[in-house]
């Protein structure tokens, strides 16, 4: 029997989630969480074995945020994130935070049973409908995490950029040129693997550089 906790702030889908499951007999939901700091207070007191982590959950600590602490206290419990984000920026944070599984809220309800099985019997499960090679290298950035820390420069630029300043604007607030700016921008988005402006600052939003 897989023991899983369900962590998701809207009554509605969160019940549709238990009463899915419901239906294997080799699942027993044993929990439900509507926050990120009851979903550590329950992982901690029920001891699932798999946490199924809404990424967007408010009061603080977002699933992401969530993620990392139950990793801290029980390294065991494999984690699903779950979310209504197919953005390269959202994957890239479920792959920092060592999210067993990614998969979406509009996938088949057979998807999130076998997310439940694989990431239970040691697997990696992201169904995220993006292209496997792309997938592969989003991987292997993990493992070269020093090739993609930014500079103090480039965080500030990040951070002004999520915040909606122009490239001008940018520049009067550091005292550098707008190419300058330019050069900062190409460089975090190679670091990031990011390949446009609206994907650098949904990294940024979901890095909370703002």
């Amino acid at each position: 029997m897989i023991r899983v906790l369900v962590v998701d702030d809207h009554v509605l889908i969160r019940k549709g989630i238990v009463l899915l499951l419901e239906n294997y007999l080799d699942i027993e939901v044993v929990g439900e969480a509507s926050d990120g700091a009851e979903a550590i207070t329950q992982a901690i007191s029920l001891n699932p074995d798999v946490v199924l982590m809404d990424v967007s959950i408010p009061n603080g600590l977002d699933g992401f945020t969530a993620t990392q602490e139950i990793h801290k206290q029980m390294p065991n419990v494999k984690i699903i994130m779950l979310t209504m984000h197919n953005e390269v920026a959202y994957i890239q944070k479920a792959i920092a935070v060592d999210a067993h599984g990614y998969i979406l809220k509009n996938s088949q309800g057979g998807i999130l049973y076998e997310a439940i099985h694989a990431v239970y019997n040691g697997n990696i499960y992201y169904n995220v409908g993006i292209p496997q090679e792309q997938m592969n290298k989003l991987f292997e950035h993990k493992g070269h995490e020093d090739q993609c820390i930014l500079t103090v420069r480039e965080q500030e630029i990040m951070r002004l950029t999520v915040l909606g300043y122009t490239n001008i604007q940018i520049a009067g607030q550091l005292y550098i040129s707008s190419k300058t700016v330019e050069n900062h921008k190409s460089n975090i988005m190679q670091k990031l693997d990011l390949s446009n402006k609206a994907e650098l600052i949904q990294y940024g939003l979901a890095n909370n550089y703002m």
